[in-house]
């Protein structure tokens, strides 16, 4: 049996080697939040399932659209980390005619997003008291804006994160502390901070803004990530001062639009954006999730229970429309602003970045 700390060094070899402590801080910070052996041993392996996920590979089956693994070692890991059958787990992958490779991309998210959700629940779990109380202190640590030579989804989604924050920071900082010198008598021409995040703000969010033509596309089988960039331009070229045909340049990646960001423009490239807002599951595979040998495995991936004539009954949830990525995505973040809103929130600055 290999012990907890000798898994998490496995999964971590480079931390492990360069000998940073922060292992082993892990380790004994959910060990002191209480999670048991059981449990710790699950999210090591967890952890390290996700991670095999993205070095899996597949290719086409000769005349025919089916695809077939390229290989079961990286498969054959995931199994035994996840406490499932191989061949099986293959088997649910391959057989449905579906794009293999967002299959397995959403699945590792999947994993991944569902343990982190679990953990939050059990610290909070531990670190709850039953005395009454009417505040509370939370500490939100901003992620970095990323402007990198190929930035697709997941890099406009972090810095639409930024300049929604950004906006918060002008507001609070700026325009309250107007207020005050208005309180004060002092003569003062109101400058709205705010307005300057505006436009590239209503670009993403706003209805027929970026967002918006991407879930309308992932509703039609025949739309493609060109038709969604046509759709872009259709709208918001010439009109919205945020969006912009990108400039070419030496050595650059081609993108397919640009986008004026409060930290700088930024280009963006639509490749598999459709595929990846679908953000499938897939039904076989989640079938072995729930018949796992590891406990936690169904305890992520509870059975549906439909109501049936008063009676409850186990099977696939039927009806409800399809949820992307994008939309979820945006109801999360609504939530966020929605809460500092209602705080007094403090901001400390990053003074060396990462």
């Amino acid at each position: 049996m290999v012990s907890a700390r000798a898994q998490w060094a496995l999964l971590c070899p480079r931390t492990a080697e360069s000998g940073n402590l922060c292992t082993l801080q892990t380790k004994d910070a959910i060990d002191i939040l209480g999670f048991n052996g059981e449990e710790k041993n699950a999210i090591y392996k967890f952890t390290g399932a996700v991670l095999h996920h993205g070095n899996m590979k597949f290719k086409q089956k000769q005349r025919e659209e089916q695809a077939e693994p390229d290989g079961t070692e990286e498969a054959d890991k995931i199994s035994y980390l996840l406490g499932l059958n191989s061949a099986d787990m293959l088997k649910g992958l391959c057989y449905p005619r579906v794009k293999v490779y967002n299959s397995v991309s959403a699945l590792g998210k999947s994993i991944y997003e569902r343990m982190f959700l679990w953990m939050v629940i059990r610290i909070n779990q531990m670190l709850d008291t039953k005395q009454a109380r009417s505040s509370y202190i939370g500490v939100l640590d901003i992620a970095g804006f990323e402007i990198f030579d190929y930035n697709s989804m997941e890099q406009l989604c972090i810095n639409f994160t930024n300049e929604k924050l950004q906006q918060f920071f002008n507001h609070t900082m700026f325009v309250l502390e107007q207020e005050e010198y208005k309180k004060e008598g002092i003569i003062w021409e109101f400058i709205d901070f705010g307005m300057d995040l505006a436009a590239c703000i209503e670009l993403i969010e706003k209805p027929m803004g970026i967002f918006s033509i991407l879930e309308e596309e992932c509703m039609f089988p025949k739309a493609s990530d060109t038709s969604f960039k046509n759709k872009l331009y259709e709208q918001h070229l010439g009109k919205n001062k945020a969006f912009e045909k990108p400039k070419p340049g030496k050595g650059k990646v081609e993108a397919d639009f640009a986008m004026v960001h409060y930290a700088g423009t930024v280009g963006y490239s639509v490749a598999g954006w459709l595929d990846k807002n679908k953000d499938p599951l897939n039904d076989s595979v989640i079938g072995l999730y729930q018949k796992s040998s590891n406990k936690l495995m169904p305890v992520l991936y509870p059975a549906v229970v439909e109501e049936v004539g008063g009676a409850k009954k186990g099977g696939k949830k039927k009806g409800g429309s399809m949820q992307t990525v994008s939309s979820q995505f945006r109801d999360n973040l609504g939530k966020l602003m929605t809460n500092l809103k209602s705080t007094h929130p403090h901001f400390v600055r990053c003074l060396i970045p990462n």
